[in-house]
C-alpha cells in the first residue's frame, strides 16, 4: 500500500470544470470517507483517479508514480480500481462471467492457477456469488451485484480501492453487511468511499473529507 496525493486538481465536463484545485492526501492503510451533496464532485474526483476522466490540471501520485497522464487500464495493473456509483455490472453476463473479465487487466485470455485463486477469495468472502455464479448478472438483488461491484474490484487485487455510493439503494439490512464486509477489507487495502450513509462510514474511516459549494472546497472533518 501506498500514499494517494492529489495537488491542485481541476476536472470537468464538456467545457464546465467542476473541480477546482483539490488537494489531500490519502494515507497508505487509511479509510477515508469523501462526504457531500449530489452534484458537488465526489464522482468525477474518483473519475479522475481512477483514470475515468482526465484531470485538466494538477497532479496525481500513488506510490510515489505521476498518474495523471497514465491510462486507465495502467492505473488499474499499478492497484488503483473503482467500484462506480450504481454498480454497473454487465447484465447479460453471468456472475462468473463478470469476474472473469477481469482477466484482460492482466493481459490474459484463459484462466490460470492466479485467476483461480482470486475466484476464490471473492467467492469466500461473497458466499451467495459462489451459490449464483451462473445466474446473469441482471438477475440479481441490488445487494448481490453490489458484491459482484466489489468482487471484480478485488479480483484485480487493488492496494487503493474507491467506492462511489456502495450503499446506495439497498435495505438497511444488506448495508449493514456491506459496512462489515469493507471493515473487513481496511487491513489489505487503502480506501476512498464516496458515500452518504453513516452506517458505512461510522467506525469505518479514520477520517472524512467534505466537498461542498459548487467550487468543491474540501475540508477535512474527523470520522
Amino acid at each position: 500500500m501506498a500514499d494517494l496525493v492529489l495537488a491542485d486538481v481541476s476536472a470537468g465536463y464538456q467545457g464546465l470544470t467542476v473541480l477546482h484545485g483539490v488537494s489531500f492526501t490519502v494515507g497508505a492503510g487509511e479509510a477515508v470517507g469523501l462526504t457531500g451533496a449530489n452534484g458537488a464532485g465526489k464522482s468525477t474526483l474518483l473519475k479522475v483517479i481512477a483514470g475515468a476522466l482526465p484531470a485538466l490540471a494538477g497532479t496525481i501520485s500513488y506510490g510515489g508514480q505521476r498518474l495523471e497522464r497514465t491510462r486507465a487500464d495502467r492505473r488499474v495493473r499499478r492497484g488503483v480500481a473503482l467500484v462506480p456509483e450504481g454498480r454497473q455490472v454487465i447484465r447479460e453476463l453471468t456472475v462468473q462471467g463478470n469476474l472473469d473479465i477481469t482477466l484482460l487487466a492482466r493481459g490474459k485470455i484463459i484462466r490460470d492457477r492466479e485467476h483461480a485463486d482470486r475466484l476464490d477469495a471473492v467467492y469466500t468472502m461473497f458466499p451467495p456469488l459462489r451459490e449464483r455464479r451462473r445466474v446473469p448478472a441482471g438477475d440479481l438483488s441490488g445487494g448481490e451485484q453490489q458484491m459482484l461491484a466489489i468482487g471484480r474490484a478485488l479480483m484485480c487485487r487493488p492496494s487503493l480501492l474507491l467506492l462511489d455510493e456502495p450503499s446506495q439503494g439497498l435495505a438497511s439490512g444488506v448495508v449493514s453487511q456491506l459496512a462489515e464486509t469493507l471493515a473487513g477489507l481496511r487491513s489489505q487495502v487503502t480506501m476512498l468511499i464516496a458515500e452518504h450513509s453513516p452506517m458505512v462510514l461510522d467506525g469505518l474511516t479514520s477520517r472524512r473529507l467534505e466537498v461542498r459549494m459548487g467550487r468543491i472546497n474540501i475540508h477535512e472533518a474527523t470520522a
